[in-house]
């Protein structure tokens, strides 16, 4: 078993209260079976999801000030999924670290992606109690923005509009058109609003500084409509 020490080294922080680390490893089946402990995680939990969420939020937001909301969604998305919070946690061997209940153990509870992801959380969430924002942003950035650099980098090879002709030819038999809806402010500051059309049917909405980017986020929000992202 990794001991609170290991763990907080390979974390690259020290708790003030072990307590609440220790809380935040300990999955609810462990207290089933140890009836002399009185909280599970699962509180920690709902804490640190809802502060990933925001934290995560801002990095993006400032790290990439030229992609618009429809394109930082789902990068946020692809950061906080449970496989990708299951697989921090296995990078910093928190497995080994989890409080479970003889089961679940033999189950093979700690390699689970649910239980991994939600300890995760619980982790951030006593993290955020003990040390405040500021530390876990520190910590939530060095973890997460070369994730998010690599997702970028990949989707930058990968063309929605394209995607979505493909998509449309195949399914639909038809080419998508674009349609310029609204644009909105100054001239160096435009805000373009498009909608992405097949056949009659309008399939998505996107807007976007240029006209360009406009289409893009219209084929993202198409091609997270029909099922196809």
């Amino acid at each position: 078993m990794s001991t609170l020490a290991d763990l907080q080294q390979r974390l690259g922080l020290a708790f003030r209260n072990e307590g609440l680390l220790r809380r935040a490893l300990t999955h609810r089946s462990y207290i089933n079976e140890h009836t002399e402990e009185y909280e599970d995680n699962e509180r920690l939990e709902y804490l640190g999801d809802a502060v990933l969420d925001f934290l995560v939020a801002a990095m993006i937001y400032h790290r990439f000030p030229e992609m618009s909301e429809g394109e930082l969604t789902p990068l946020r998305s692809a950061l906080v999924r449970t496989e990708q919070l299951a697989e921090f946690a296995r990078r910093l061997e928190i497995g080994p670290a989890i409080r479970l209940g003889k089961g679940e153990a033999e189950a093979g509870g700690r390699e689970r992606e649910s239980v991994l992801c939600s300890t995760f959380e619980a982790v951030i969430g006593a993290m955020f109690l003990d040390t405040g924002m500021e530390v876990v942003r520190s910590f939530v950035e060095r973890l997460f923005l070369p994730e998010a650099n690599r997702i970028v980098a990949a989707d930058a090879n990968v063309d929605a509009k394209s995607q979505f002709q493909v998509w449309a030819q195949s399914e639909r038999g038809h080419t998508p058109r674009y349609k310029t809806i609204t644009q909105e402010g100054p001239d160096h500051d435009k805000l373009f609003t498009v909608e992405v059309v097949v056949g009659a049917e309008v399939y998505g909405v996107g807007s976007g500084r240029s006209k360009k980017m406009a289409e893009q986020a219209a084929a993202m929000d198409a091609l997270k409509r029909v099922g196809a992202v």
